[in-house]
């Protein structure tokens, strides 16, 4: 009876997989990143033509050449300059590597096209002779710690360490191991035809929008390939962040709600004394979620909404607990290395369009003309332990023009003498770098 259940199991199984639609990938195939990003109490700035590339390079993004969006896959990072960036990708099978054209609504305010435009080639890289003469190896030194949850008070069972000093080398990949995004973006390459380019860096303006008929146009490009964009996907608010509280005390966060926004997710990281890495999640899970800052399929974030990975789209307040980030004791003021840098993003929502649709009947080949992918999110930056006053900036203090801090430790005004510049933002490599002996 048990071998006769087993093959009566197994052929559910094959027939399952004969009936199983037959799916072939569309002849032309477009890629659209949206992202939208701010730093947290500070007003939006006009730069000047190359400032945005150069300011992006410092704030973690991509920079480049002058103008605004300055390279393809910006709106995959953490990028603030320019503020609104655009990613599209093209691959079209019938003819791959060749430019198009991708008509846009007036609201983009960004002209009638955007050219697409393969990339340039890849450099070759020369493989040089190592001139320098290995150093004595230094053994790792520090310790990692781990806290996670929204609440004040550190919880039972946190947080949980990794003694970089005493344990095994797997032990560090272990704190960073756990929930990743899936890539699903455009895996780029000479076949393909990408916005932004050399020859157009136009950015997207603070009035500018997605919503409207879109369509691409070229050689072997589908002539169907029109799309409309609505609310759903066009680009996201800025979020609205504001925290109050110093290292040595609870930091309150708070944010209006954004508009789309399906979940939310919060982490910082911070250097404390010379030797300890303090992360925090808002996640209900030990995570270290290192790797959610990107986007997220919607089948993804609901199931973490579920699990309680990301924040509910109708939460808009967390608590950081009090005393993770705080400098060691007798240290004075903001003590040896205090403060930390928080991320914080809203997923916004994946759309897929396709032509011709999928047949209902589950026998029948679908090889869909051309296939649109477009997700959207917004995330923003701020310096932990710097309160903020009103909506939209600072409260006074150690800062640029406005009371605004300037982002990356830069001051356009030297600080008073004997007061220690705005708390900068702390760069997690440079953590790292120090955890190593570097």
């Amino acid at each position: 009876m048990r071998c006769a259940a087993l093959l009566a199991l197994g052929s559910v199984s094959l027939a399952t997989v004969a009936v199983a639609q037959n799916v072939k990938p569309p002849k032309a195939q477009l890629w659209m990143d949206v992202s939208t990003g701010s730093m947290a109490g500070m007003p939006e700035m006009d730069l000047p033509p190359g400032m945005g590339g150069m300011l992006g390079g410092l704030m973690g993004g991509r920079g480049g050449a002058p103008g605004g969006n300055t390279a393809y896959g910006m709106a995959r990072t953490m990028n603030i300059m320019p503020p609104r960036v655009l990613d599209i990708a093209l691959y079209n099978r019938l003819k791959p590597g060749v430019e198009a054209l991708q008509a846009i609504p007036p609201g983009m305010r960004m002209g009638d096209t955007l050219q697409l435009v393969p990339p340039p080639p890849a450099q070759p890289v020369r493989e040089r002779e190592p001139t320098d003469v290995p150093q004595e190896y230094q053994a790792p030194k520090g310790r990692i710690l781990i806290y996670w949850g929204c609440g004040t008070e550190v919880r039972p069972g946190q947080p949980r360490v990794i003694d970089l000093a005493r344990g095994n080398p797997a032990d560090f990949g272990a704190a960073f191991a756990g929930r990743y995004v899936p890539d699903r973006g455009a895996r780029v390459g000479p076949a393909y035809a990408l916005y932004p380019n050399e020859q157009n860096r136009v950015s997207l303006g603070r009035d500018s929008s997605l919503v409207g008929e879109h369509q691409v146009l070229g050689d072997g490009v589908p002539a169907s390939m029109k799309f409309t964009l609505g609310t759903a996907q066009d680009l996201m608010p800025p979020i609205d962040l504001q925290n109050s509280g110093s290292p040595r005390g609870s930091i309150a966060l708070n944010w209006r709600p954004v508009t789309n926004a399906r979940a939310y997710y919060l982490h910082a990281m911070g250097q404390v004394g010379n030797n300890d890495m303090v992360m925090w999640s808002s996640a209900e899970t030990p995570d270290t979620g290192m790797g959610l800052f990107d986007y997220l399929p919607n089948a993804t974030i609901d199931r973490w909404v579920k699990d309680k990975v990301l924040l509910q789209p109708e939460v808009t307040q967390c608590a950081i607990p009090k005393g993770i980030f705080a400098p060691p004791e007798g240290s004075a003021g903001r003590g040896e290395n205090a403060g930390a840098m928080l991320r914080m993003v809203a997923y916004g929502s994946e759309s897929n369009f396709a032509h011709p649709p999928r047949p209902a009947d589950p026998k029948a080949v679908w090889e869909p003309d051309w296939a649109v992918r477009v997700r959207v999110k917004s995330h923003t930056m701020a310096a932990l332990g710097e309160e903020q006053g009103a909506r939209g900036g600072r409260s006074a203090g150690p800062a640029g023009r406005g009371g605004a801090p300037m982002p990356g430790g830069m001051q356009d005004t030297p600080p008073p003498a004997g007061n220690e510049p705005a708390n900068p933002l702390t760069n997690p490599v440079n953590i790292l770098k120090g955890l190593f002996g570097r």
